[in-house]
C-alpha cells in the first residue's frame, strides 16, 4: 500500500484509504472507474482533490449526498473521512450504473464505512433534502443546479468541482437560474476552483 494521500489524518483513515485506493486500482481493470491515464496521479488527481471538497461545507453536516458517485469521487472520499471526524453524520452515494455500484459497495464494506449506496437516476429520485449536494465531473452547471433544486434542503449548499471554463458555465447558467455562488480556487489544480452554490431558484 502506498502513503497516504491525504495529510493530518489519523493512521485508521490512512489505512482505509489505501484499502480504498488498492480496490479501485483492482476493479479499475474491469470497469472505467477513473481514466487509466490518471491513475498515475491517483493521490492528487482524485483522492486529494475529493478530500478538499470537504473544507468548503459548514460542519456539522447530517446529510452529504454525492450525485454520480462513479469510483467513489467524492462521496465515498468524504466518507472515509467521516469516519474520523463524525461529518457528516450520513452520506449518501447516487450512482445509475449498477457495475459502478456493485464497486461502491464493496469499497464501503472493505474499508469500513458508514456510506448509503443508491442506484438509480438523479433526476428520478425522491428529494433527498441533503445538507450539502456534490458532484465532481457529472454534468455542466445548468443541469446541475437542476438536480440541485430537487435535491437540496432550504439552506443546503451544492459544493461543484469545476475546470478552467468555469466562468462559462456560470453565465450559461444564469439565463436559467437564479443563485448566489462563491468560487475558491481548487487546492490540486491551479486552473479549477470550488464553486459553492446556494439559493437556487429557476429564473
Amino acid at each position: 500500500m502506498s502513503g497516504s494521500p491525504v495529510p493530518n489524518v489519523s493512521r485508521e483513515t490512512s489505512r482505509r484509504l489505501c484499502v480504498f485506493e488498492d480496490l479501485l486500482r483492482k476493479w479499475n481493470r474491469r470497469i472505467n472507474l477513473v481514466s487509466a491515464s490518471s491513475l498515475d496521479a491517483l493521490h492528487t488527481r482524485h483522492i486529494a482533490d475529493s478530500a478538499q471538497l470537504c473544507g468548503f461545507a459548514a460542519h456539522p453536516v447530517e446529510l452529504w449526498a454525492d450525485l454520480g458517485s462513479g469510483g467513489g469521487f467524492p462521496g465515498l472520499v468524504v466518507a472515509i473521512l467521516a469516519a474520523e471526524t463524525g461529518s457528516p453524520v450520513r452520506t449518501t452515494l447516487i450512482e445509475s450504473d449498477a457495475r459502478k455500484a456493485a464497486f461502491l459497495r464493496e469499497a464501503v464494506r472493505a474499508t469500513g464505512v458508514a456510506a448509503e449506496i443508491v442506484v438509480g437516476r438523479i433526476e428520478a429520485l425522491a428529494p433527498l433534502n441533503a445538507d450539502v449536494l456534490s458532484a465532481r465531473a457529472l454534468a455542466g452547471l445548468p443541469e446541475l443546479l437542476g438536480f440541485a433544486e430537487r435535491h437540496l434542503r432550504p439552506g443546503g449548499i451544492a459544493i461543484f468541482p469545476k475546470g478552467a471554463s468555469w466562468r462559462d458555465e456560470i453565465a450559461e447558467a444564469e439565463k436559467s437560474w437564479k443563485f448566489s455562488f462563491h468560487a475558491d480556487r481548487s487546492e490540486t489544480d491551479s486552473q479549477a476552483v470550488v464553486l459553492s452554490i446556494s439559493g437556487v431558484s429557476r429564473v
